[in-house]
């Protein structure tokens, strides 16, 4: 058994998050997450809202609130969400809790100590109209190094690049198109130069594993080429004072530095939470901690970069050398999970132009269990993927609801109305034998699978052995056994498929945790396949204001193994696990898309 530590990507509060979001962080992370869990490891998955950075004073201008205030109602928006997809965090918390302020300050402490903060004058852009300090996102330009319109002033999308707003040809804020004034201000600066040797290292360690996407361990290591010191103060006041720096309330740490910290500060929230506030160490300070870190791509160079580098310095580990601050030494990612984009009917998910749906929306017009079906099957695992209504409504109604659900289906009605319970099986012939052996054997392939995030390749192995089981029912035709002398054969038929389904919905319940237990209730089971996170109103631990967390109980779950049934379980004719789609509902759906589109015009 392994301690592993899955740490989720913080969606950012300055609005509710679409699909495109949580087929990148949330899905992958859930159903890996519950698969070690069932496969008997000691799994800690945390996150939160990050909550900080100008975005959310530009939203919150544009609504004449507070920042916090917005802040507040998109991170309850965001969690009631997340719960309703059913994504088993052990703690779901926020930026903005005092428990959080606390560990970001000390960490940067920790590394200014030990020599990797340096501070250096630099220009920082200003809106002429306004006076307030742009951030690096909030400018674009054309990117010096591939010459590509549309780069931003901290990075560029389309050769990768780290940039700075400097660095920009015919810089504009996205805000109001205006030309930003370049003014001297003083900041603290990550001295990444000083950690690159280490930061090699540990990537080449990283690339010799074989375990990383090839996607990110290349880009990861493209972007050590031309490392640079990189701010981590922001001239802002909306975020985690710096310490010090007291005097200058309008510096902020910057909300990358402190966002991915996060992660730390998650696991000591939970920890705290739990009684036991030295307990986020067994996943912090032991080396043998698996550590994987789920995100979309644009959020590669924070998780295989920046956040390494800190916690690098923070344990001394850099040219400067140094010492591990109060927090010990702390564990690097073991992998960085990135999915690739998810585009909508062809195009850039984009509120703002309306092609977009939102988990919300999605999730009061669709079962749960269908959307994470489709992230899972066609989702942007190691290349973008396009989301369409259309190819939604096939594969619910073709897979789910023809193949599953009608697997569930018909083997509890013939069940329930030849015996009324799980019968005893009689002698297996060879047909029954194979068919057992084979999803017994889809144990272990889609376990690996699943473990080295191959996920589109563990469900589809999962599915075929819902096909197989469905030919099995085509060829034992148990529906015709209806004489006295086939009785026997008849019950045997029947256990053999009450068998096959129970492992197959211990298979599918990683992905399908909504069905899994509508699934063993079907079957007469009593237990619960897959626990479902809730939401508990929590007073903040230092003094602070309430707010709401996910967290859940997972520590019941079926191994990840063959489980014999029940015999004489009672079983009753059962209702339709998963709903079957109109197709006329993609015409429909791609006609609201349309409407909201032409309003946004």
């Amino acid at each position: 058994m392994s301690t592993v530590l899955s740490a989720v990507a913080w969606p950012y509060a300055n609005g509710p998050r679409h699909i495109g979001h949580v087929a990148g962080f949330g899905v992958p992370s859930d159903v890996f997450s519950r698969y070690m869990r069932m496969a008997g490891h000691d799994v800690l998955m945390i996150s939160g809202t990050d909550e900080h950075g100008t975005p959310i004073l530009v939203a919150a201008d544009a609504e004449g609130v507070p920042a916090r205030e917005l802040a507040d109602r998109n991170n309850r928006t965001i969690v009631e969400d997340l719960v309703a997809l059913g994504l088993s965090y052990d703690l779901f918390t926020r930026t903005t809790t005092r428990n959080h302020y606390q560990v970001v300050q000390d960490m940067f402490v920790a590394v200014r100590d030990n020599g990797y903060m340096i501070e250096q004058l630099t220009s920082g852009a200003v809106s002429p109209s306004t006076g307030r300090t742009l951030p690096d996102r909030y400018i674009e330009g054309t990117c010096p190094i591939c010459n590509t319109p549309g780069a931003r002033g901290d990075q560029c999308d389309a050769c990768g690049n780290q940039l700075d707003p400097t660095d920009l040809i015919d810089p504009v804020s996205r805000i109001n198109g205006e030309t930003p004034e370049f003014v001297e201000t003083s900041h603290w600066f990550l001295d990444l130069p000083a950690l690159a040797a280490e930061l090699e290292h540990w990537l080449d360690e990283r690339e010799e594993t074989g375990l990383w996407r090839p996607n990110v361990i290349r880009f990861s290591q493209n972007i050590l080429e031309d490392i640079k010191p990189r701010a981590m103060t922001r001239d802002i006041d909306w975020g985690i004072p710096v310490p010090d720096w007291e005097d200058q309330p309008n510096k902020r740490l910057y909300v990358w530095f402190d966002a991915v910290i996060g992660y730390l500060s998650a696991s000591i929230e939970w920890a705290r939470r739990s009684g036991d506030p030295e307990a986020w160490r067994t996943w912090w300070n032991d080396p043998d901690t698996l550590a994987y870190y789920f995100m979309g791509k644009d959020n590669i160079v924070f998780h295989s970069q920046i956040w390494p580098a800190e916690l690098l310095a923070q344990n001394g580990k850099g040219d400067k050398g140094g010492r591990p601050g109060k927090f010990g030494e702390l564990k690097l990612p073991t992998e960085v999970v990135s999915s690739e984009f998810l585009t909508m009917e062809g195009k850039k998910f984009s509120s703002s132009k309306g092609v977009v749906i939102y988990v919300r929306d999605m999730l009061e017009r669709y079962q749960p269990d269908a959307l994470r079906y489709y992230i899972c099957a066609a989702g942007p695992e190691n290349q973008d993927a396009d989301f369409t209504w259309v190819d939604f409504v096939t594969r619910t109604n073709n897979e789910l609801v023809a193949g599953w659900g009608n697997l569930v289906n018909r083997t509890a009605a013939m069940i329930a109305k030849n015996v009324g319970e799980i019968p005893a099986a009689g002698d297996l012939e060879e047909i029954d034998e194979k068919l057992l052996a084979s999803i017994r054997k889809g144990f272990g392939t889609v376990g690996h699978y699943i473990e080295t995030h191959h996920q589109r390749s563990a469900i589809a192995e999962a599915m075929r052995l819902v096909g197989e089981t469905n030919r099995y029912v085509s060829e034992t035709e148990p529906f015709k056994l209806k004489a006295p002398e086939q009785r026997e054969r008849l019950l045997t038929v029947l256990h053999v498929l009450a068998q096959a389904v129970t492992d197959l919905n211990t298979m599918l319940a990683p992905f399908l945790p909504f069905s899994a237990n509508a699934v063993e209730k079907t079957l007469g089971g009593e237990r619960q396949m897959a626990p479902l996170p809730r939401i508990e109103e929590v007073e903040d631990l230092d003094g602070g204001p309430s707010y709401p967390v996910i967290t859940g109980d997972y520590t019941d779950v079926p191994a990840w193994e063959h489980r014999p049934v029940t015999v004489g379980a009672p079983v009753s004719k059962p209702t339709p696990v998963f709903v079957k789609l109109d197709p006329a509902i993609a015409e429909e759906e791609l006609e609201r898309l349309e409407a909201v589109a032409a309003e946004q015009e």
